[in-house]
């Protein structure tokens, strides 16, 4: 599902992210640990087609990044820090917006929207609902078109108990879908990785399976 070989990424002088080199095959999890700034949300951005790689073989979905990169888009599903949704708009109008974009039936969006447990508000500008409302509908919306692949940047952020509940389905590992997820959990991101990244100023500090990773390790990451 996911190729990386020496993947540089640049913001001017600096590298955001350093030869980095991974597989994840199809139906596994690569949980990414890392400070802030070290390069976590860099590299999702990469995978999702949104930022270009400097150097390196990036290849998503069997399509090599950036030439293929149209091939790769509609199968990802990007849940990022900011929930990509329109404030003046509805949840429903905001799901129906996405799902024209998909070519996905208007049932769908019906369907998610009480999954998450939003159907009762569903009708209220997005900008009166608080941020954990608003992050359940951005998660309605990262799977709406079925995605192959999850790109989730720290997905539980602003989720109370009962509403990480209402998404695990969705995104999380019974969901069965390929995922790469951001996290400074080091004991729950763990507990859901197959393959664990560490990250520290873009250079790749820890990569293995998570058998082989403990707590400690990932705690040295943000000394």
């Amino acid at each position: 599902m996911i190729e990386l070989d020496a993947l540089v990424r640049r913001y001017g002088e600096r590298e955001a992210l350093s030869d980095v080199s991974l597989s994840l095959e199809s139906g596994r999890t690569l949980v990414v640990f890392g400070p802030n700034g070290a390069g976590k949300t860099t590299l999702l951005r990469v995978l999702a087609t949104l930022l270009r790689p400097h150097a390196g073989r990036v290849e998503v979905l069997g399509c090599t990044l950036p030439d293929e990169a149209w091939r790769a888009r509609g199968r990802i599903g990007l849940l990022a820090h900011e929930p990509l949704l329109y404030r003046e708009l509805t949840p429903r109008e905001n799901l129906r917006f996405h799902a024209r974009l998909h070519g996905v039936a208007s049932h769908r969006v019906d369907e998610l929207l009480a999954s998450v447990g939003i159907d009762g508000r569903a009708d209220e500008p997005l900008r009166t609902l608080s941020r954990g409302t608003v992050q359940r509908i951005a998660v309605a919306r990262a799977v709406l078109h079925d995605p192959e692949l999850l790109l989730l940047d720290e997905p539980r952020a602003n989720l109370d108990p009962a509403a990480i509940e209402l998404v695990e389905p969705l995104i999380g590992a019974s969901s069965g879908r390929t995922r790469v997820i951001s996290s400074h959990d080091p004991g729950g991101g763990l507990a859901e990785a197959d393959i664990v990244l560490g990250l520290h100023d873009g250079r790749p500090e820890l990569l293995g399976a998570a058998a082989d990773v403990d707590s400690d390790q990932i705690a040295g990451l943000y000394r």
